[in-house]
């Protein structure tokens, strides 16, 4: 399966509930610390998304807050998870 950029920025924006603001959002938009909604919550429901939709396992000790300093770290740490 190949994963696409897109359908990551998408699940980002669904779960945060970002809506239409978020629609200029590229691998460069920096998650921690930049976006009021994502907080730890906003984590645990991005993860268990990501495991749902994609039929995958994140054990704990693969979480790492550089994940999740950009959209584009994010996206590539479950590209690698779904590839």
């Amino acid at each position: 399966m190949s994963l696409a950029f897109d359908e990551i920025k998408t699940l980002v924006i669904d779960v945060l509930q970002l809506g239409s603001h978020a629609a200029d959002f590229n691998q460069d938009t920096i998650l921690m610390g930049n976006i009021a909604e994502f907080d730890s919550m906003a984590v645990v429901a991005i993860l268990t998304s990501i495991e749902d939709m994609y039929d995958v396992e994140i054990d704990d000790d693969e979480i790492d807050v550089e994940i999740f300093e950009t959209l584009g770290t994010l996206y590539q740490f479950i590209k690698e998870k779904v590839d």
